[in-house]
């Protein structure tokens, strides 16, 4: 198999960007370690390019799977992540993303959550999650249910290109 690349990386307009994301099975965990090593050689990528990123959902690589890579501290493996306790108290931001990285999306993100999910070695995990994590794993989140922020922004002047 080959090893994707940022040449693989869906782009703004691309009808799997639209799909909702399969569950991982517990028989498909070899294939797991090989997408999550796609996942972070394309986020470096767009890192070295764009200068941001801190995680990546597997569907923007068109893996159709409930996967997502966070490396900002260190890397972390969220396999069927669920989200709940969405606070009722939002903030407002500018979001970007990889799959269009020159456009900045102002949206509402939950200010905290909870994330259960399994880790790479498929041991049930928890987080609660605050401010910037947690509006981060809401956008990736999104990504799993077909969901891009193009379609969470708060109005129609919620668009804009990023200044390099």
């Amino acid at each position: 198999m080959q090893r994707k690349t940022i040449d693989d990386l869906l782009l703004l307009g691309n009808p799997l960007l639209y799909e909702v994301s399969e569950p991982i099975v517990e028989s498909e965990m070899p294939f797991v370690k090989k997408w999550v090593a796609d996942l972070h050689h394309v986020m470096e990528a767009i890192r070295a390019k764009y200068h941001f990123g801190r995680a990546i959902a597997a569907p923007q690589l068109g893996i159709m799977k409930r996967l997502i890579y966070m490396n900002i501290d260190q890397p972390t493996v969220f396999i069927n992540p669920v989200l709940s306790n969405l606070s009722e108290e939002k903030m407002e931001l500018w979001d970007d993303c990889m799959s269009f990285p020159n456009l900045l999306v102002k949206v509402r993100r939950h200010k905290s959550l909870t994330i259960k999910f399994r880790n790479e070695n498929w041991q049930e995990q928890e987080l609660e999650m605050h401010d910037d994590l947690s509006e981060l794993i809401q956008h990736e989140y999104d990504h799993l249910e077909g969901i891009l922020c193009t379609m969470r922004a708060i109005d129609n002047q919620s668009f804009k290109w990023k200044s390099f």
